[in-house]
């Protein structure tokens, strides 16, 4: 028997229950990971209150209950199963798997969606980055290729993504401009790459990029935020720019006329999700080297803003509600 956070029913945090359960041992192609580290991600909570995965009500994604919530972890293989070349028993390892379960102390889970930590990477920043950061990878270098000299906007630039997004965006060249919702989370995002910090609590930040600009607007906007920053956004962008939605944290987007990008200047507009780029081994091995190498050198730094025992997962989903993190957040067996 190992511990896990269980939820029987969607609810609020105090559903989340630490509970006893049973793991088996690895079938083919499969490899039992005892977890160092835990990753907590918006979108958990969204699974938990019993919204979809992209936080719209009334799509709920479909919960087995008892549920076990957890999307990625870290943590060392202890056992492989037959057919498994990919991972060794001892390596130590981080994935992002489609199939939710990393509520717990170890996990039987597919060989395939795990990636080799390399030295020098500890298994808390491994499950602080690994989904965060390869969303940062295929967000900024291939759903819109960033390139030297543009000005880009990013929404909650002090959130465990954002902060990946800005230091990548500014090594790949470019002028990032954050929005955040306090002073304080406006001088982590200045730390962390952002050239422009806008408290958009404070300041309206549709204004406040067309200053920055001298008008011209933005050719993206990276935009975790949702109904609350939606049409401000679209209004921040250049002619033939790129809106890309990739989390609705205030809740899910109104219905959007078409016309409303033709009148802005023939917009795009893309709502993408991290498997439909790692979809393939290779895919995913490749976007995994490019963000562990980048760690590994130092070129991005993973702010663990704040840690809870795993016996403590309710509080961290409260304070992740009540916006009282910043970095990554990350549950410890």
């Amino acid at each position: 028997m190992v511990k896990a956070i269980r939820l029987h029913k969607a609810g609020g945090p105090e559903v989340l229950r630490y509970e006893d359960v049973e793991v088996g041992a690895p079938g083919p192609v499969e490899a039992l990971v005892r977890h160092g580290a835990i990753g907590l991600n918006f979108v958990d909570t969204y699974l938990r209150a019993g919204r979809g995965a992209y936080g719209d009500s009334d799509k709920p994604y479909p919960l087995d209950y008892p549920a076990i919530l957890g999307f990625e972890g870290a943590g060392v293989v202890e056992a492989i199963g037959p057919g498994v070349s990919a991972v060794a028993v001892g390596d130590r390892v981080a994935y992002s798997a489609i199939a939710m379960g990393a509520y717990v102390e170890k996990r039987v889970l597919g060989a395939d969606v795990l990636v080799k930590l390399p030295q020098g990477v500890s298994e808390q920043v491994g499950a602080a980055a690994i989904l965060k950061g390869l969303t940062a990878e295929y967000l900024l270098r291939r759903c819109f290729k960033v390139e030297p000299g543009q000005t880009i906007l990013l929404h909650a630039a002090a959130g465990g993504c954002g902060l990946l997004m800005s230091q990548w965006a500014a090594h790949l060249g470019a002028t990032v401009i954050g929005t955040v919702s306090s002073p304080e989370k406006a001088e982590l995002a200045r730390r962390h790459g952002c050239a422009h910090v806008i408290d958009y609590s404070r300041e309206n930040f549709v204004a406040r990029v067309r200053e920055i600009t001298n008008g011209a607007g933005v050719p993206v906007v990276y935009d975790s935020v949702g109904r609350a920053t939606f049409m401000g956004s679209l209004d921040c962008l250049a002619p033939r720019g790129t809106m890309v939605v990739f989390g609705q944290a205030s809740g899910p987007i109104d219905p959007v006329p078409l016309n409303a990008l033709t009148d802005r200047g023939s917009l795009f507009l893309t709502r993408p999700g991290l498997f439909n780029y790692t979809s393939t081994r290779a895919e995913l091995v490749a976007a995994a080297d490019v963000l562990f190498g980048l760690i590994s050198r130092g070129v991005l730094k993973v702010d663990i803003g704040q840690t809870f025992p795993l016996r403590d997962a309710a509080e961290a989903h409260r304070a992740l509600e009540t916006r009282r993190t910043h970095g990554s957040t990350v549950l410890l067996p």
